[in-house]
């Protein structure tokens, strides 16, 4: 078997895609690009095929002089070649002369004599991946020969469409720019079913789990000589809403994803045309039953939407028991009571903003900045009714979970609100909030500074027994597992630190897709490169 040379010294065991092409001088932008549309896709060719797969690029930073393995994918169809991870390896002497040779002439090179690998005959192929009509890089096919018998007419087919996509790649007619990648959830893949269709939309061949599936469907009789349109269309309900890319689908026009639902199952459907010298001679057609994973999706969406009724309708009730105190604070002469039921009316509108926050989320986590930002907004509009006050906030609280929103939003708007009562009436001022959120082992922190320019703490100024608001805030603060202290500032005013270690958020709350490129972290509103390690594909 040829060989391959570990990198020695290399910082990772298993270098990314992106850690071998870094700095390349000859692959522009949009290679790269191409380079990383390919091994999104290439998991068919290598099912299709039968065999492990390794790309290899030249002239890296990793090996300016020879050929580096950049990726290896391997066939959940057959057995495998390679059980070691061999990215990152530079190219022996006798397999860099075929990759040379495959470079050099832009053409599929079969090699007619077999390897051994650990006791098992491989046979090796080299399939230039071109684009533009130069060669990016070469993609070396290792087919496990230990396990072949007579080939069936499954065998057989999947290797006829491996060799033409390997074609494909040959001449940069795959993978195709601008085929859409939605829909991710529930991609069919080759062991899920396989439909070979002719230039008209005609079944060539189906493979066992493709016929499974369209009966499945509501189809009962045979596939084979039976245009794939015909057979999905007149499954359809009548009162089911059509997806408008069903027809180039089925038919293997556009290389584009669909679903077909009918009263008994549903299947996703993605289509690959098959192209020889730029015409088109048929299709493939990947076919996966999704009936189970949207029911569950359904039943989630089912679920969310009723816990978001819930807070809806707990922050509307709130709501009502806010105005209740307000109405009813009016009407008391005393000024001490009157300014108690405010008090309550106020913490009561607080509360109501977090589950107006959960209502309007898919997600059991709470943005707490956009709570910080209307709470604030609040206090200081009630008091600017009688003095020039301000509010500056800095850093990011980022998301919380429910509980832990709830028992900082309290603490939050009872320290800016004494900051504004006792620290800055009358005359007016400004408030700070700052936020700063990191991560010790397991626990994320979260660290705020509520201060402001006014007059400073009162000399008999005791935490937890100066008045309700200082205990309220003392016992919420026991509740996030943190601390606080109150100080003086310089030259004047009073600064409260809070540190609390914040609960763990759920799944549910996971990274998330953002408009931004990326993932966004939803404790610290970061983003996440995609292609960075630990990116998974949902």
């Amino acid at each position: 078997m040829r060989g391959a040379t570990r990198l020695a010294g290399y910082a990772r065991p298993v270098p990314t895609l992106n850690d071998v092409l870094v700095g390349h001088p000859s692959l522009a932008a949009t290679d790269v690009d191409w380079l990383h549309l390919l091994v999104g896709d290439w998991q068919i060719l290598s099912d299709l095929s039968f065999a492990d797969l390794v790309l290899w690029v030249r002239g890296t930073t990793l090996a300016a002089d020879g050929w580096v393995a950049a990726m290896h994918v391997r066939p959940n169809t057959g057995p495998l070649v390679f059980f070691d991870d061999i990215v990152g390896s530079v190219a022996g002497a006798g397999r860099q002369a075929l990759l040379d040779l495959c470079a050099s002439r832009a053409r599929v090179i079969r090699d007619q004599g077999l390897q051994w690998r650990d006791d098992a005959p491989v046979r090796e192929d080299a399939i230039p991946v071109v684009r533009a009509g130069r060669v990016l890089a070469v993609i070396t096919r290792h087919s496990n020969l230990a396990a072949m018998r007579s080939p069936s007419r499954l065998e057989l087919t999947y290797r006829g469409i491996a060799d033409t996509l390997a074609r494909m790649i040959a001449s940069g007619e795959f993978p195709t720019l601008g085929a859409p990648t939605g829909l991710r959830r529930g991609a069919p893949r080759v062991g899920d079913g396989v439909l070979r269709l002719d230039v008209e939309g005609v079944v060539m061949y189906a493979s066992p789990n493709a016929i499974s599936a369209l009966h499945r469907l509501g189809h009962h009789g045979d596939i084979d000589g039976v245009s794939l349109s015909e057979v999905t269309t007149a499954l359809i309900p009548d009162y089911t809403q059509v997806d408008e890319a069903l027809a180039v689908v089925v038919t293997g026009r556009a290389p584009w994803r669909t679903e077909v639902e009918s009263r008994f199952a549903t299947l996703s459907l993605r289509a690959i045309p098959l192209t020889e010298g730029g015409a088109r001679i048929g299709a493939l057609v990947l076919v996966r039953d999704v009936s189970e994973l949207r029911r569950r999706e359904r039943e989630l969406l089912t679920k969310d939407a009723t816990i978001r009724e819930i807070h809806h309708r707990v922050k509307n009730n709130l709501q009502t028991v806010a105005a209740l105190l307000r109405l009813q604070s009016r009407r008391v002469a005393d000024e001490h009571a009157r300014s108690a039921l405010q008090e309550a009316e106020r913490r009561v509108a607080t509360i109501a903003l977090v589950h107006d926050t959960l209502s309007r989320t898919l997600d059991e986590v709470v943005d707490f900045d956009e709570i910080v930002a209307r709470a604030l907004n609040a206090v200081v509009e009630v008091a600017n009714q009688d003095d020039d006050i301000s509010w500056r906030r800095t850093g990011r609280f980022g998301h919380l979970t429910p509980d832990d929103a709830t028992s900082m939003a309290m603490i939050v708007t009872e320290l800016v609100h004494n900051a504004v009562e006792h620290g800055l009436r009358p005359g007016g001022g400004v408030v700070t909030v700052d936020a700063h959120r990191e991560r010790h082992g397991d626990d994320d922190y979260l660290t705020v500074v509520v201060g402001d320019d006014g007059a400073g703490l009162p000399a008999d100024f005791r935490p937890g027994g100066s008045g309700l608001g200082t205990q309220i805030v003392s016992a919420l603060v026991q509740d996030l597992r943190g601390e606080i202290t109150w100080r003086a500032r310089e030259p004047r005013g009073t600064e409260a630190r809070l540190q609390a270690r914040l609960r763990r958020l759920p799944a549910t709350g996971g990274w998330r897709d953002s408009a931004a490129g990326g993932l966004r972290d939803p404790a610290t509103g970061g983003l996440r490169d995609p292609g960075s390690a630990g990116w998974r594909d949902q």
